[in-house]
């Protein structure tokens, strides 16, 4: 269970996660230099399953995903609120089936390591937060 404070920085470090591996994806020239370390890595570990070229239209779905998850990972650094890691969770358990779907059809097992992240970082976000303290205040000096 977390605090309101914990949840808060919760949101946060999600979302410096999503910034920091998805800012390659924005542009088609990070990108494609992105594509091009993970082949490396691929090919010099003989990591099972498929990484393909990308073509023109994989390339735009692959910078409209960096960029509208950069936007939402600047909202969620600059206003932590609760509510915006519920619908984060939502949306990385969405992500997670996806990535198992593509992993089950042949897609480079290199997305496993993507995959343990979304669904650690969604399991934390659906964890309960803790209401406000039913104590009583302090009395306050007249």
């Amino acid at each position: 269970m977390w605090t309101s404070a914990q949840y808060r920085q919760l949101v946060r470090g999600s979302a410096w996660y999503d910034l920091i591996v998805t800012a390659a994806f924005v542009t088609p020239w990070s990108f494609t230099a992105l594509h091009g370390v993970l082949a490396s890595v691929s090919q010099a570990f003989n990591v099972p399953g498929e990484l393909p070229a990308f073509e023109p239209m994989h390339l735009l779905m692959a910078n409209l995903l960096g960029s509208i998850v950069c936007v939402w990972a600047v909202l969620r650094i600059r206003d932590p609120q609760q509510v915006f890691g519920w619908y984060d969770a939502v949306g990385r358990f969405l992500f997670a089936a996806w990535q198992l779907y593509a992993l089950v059809h042949g897609a480079s097992s290199l997305l496993v390591i993507f995959l343990f992240f979304e669904v650690v970082w969604g399991v934390a976000q659906v964890l309960p937060v803790r209401g406000p303290s039913r104590a009583s205040p302090l009395p306050q000096g007249n």
